[in-house]
């Protein structure tokens, strides 16, 4: 996770996270640190975004948006496909949004009321892990 200020866009940010990303091997050897797709809502498909996952392999699965699509249609080039794959894909990202609403409802988390950046990641971290034992616990049960 990486924490800014409330006033960061998250597309600026996208490159940086996913450079932080280290995904631990099933067995022996280094963690993983590029991702094989990307799953991004429509806050994300910025040109540079795009080029920069182009440029390491990495596959997208991230909608246009409506003044982009326009843009397109005005000029010609390769279109970026959305169709029913890409759609079928796109459905596991409402997990995203769904751990997103879990945070937020503690409320120091939504109103970012800490007064160092540290404490409210401190703040991040506990309430992601007490998210995670009590899912833990009811997937078990």
């Amino acid at each position: 996770m990486m924490i800014t200020g409330g006033n960061i866009n998250d597309t600026t940010m996208m490159t940086a996270v996913l450079e932080d990303i280290r995904v631990p091997r099933d067995g022996k050897g280094r963690p993983r640190t590029r991702p094989d797709r990307v799953l991004a809502d429509k806050g994300y498909p910025s040109k540079a975004n795009r080029a920069w996952l182009r440029d390491r392999g990495i596959a997208a699965t991230i909608p246009e948006r409506d003044d982009q699509i326009a843009h397109r249609r005005k000029k010609p080039g390769r279109p970026i496909d959305f169709g029913d794959q890409q759609q079928e894909r796109y459905k596991g990202r409402n997990i995203v949004e769904r751990c997103f609403n879990k945070l937020k409802q503690w409320r120091g988390i939504a109103m970012r009321s800490d007064k160092t950046a540290r404490s409210y990641r401190a703040a991040v971290s506990l309430a992601a892990t007490l998210i995670w034992i009590k899912s833990d616990l009811i997937n078990t049960a």
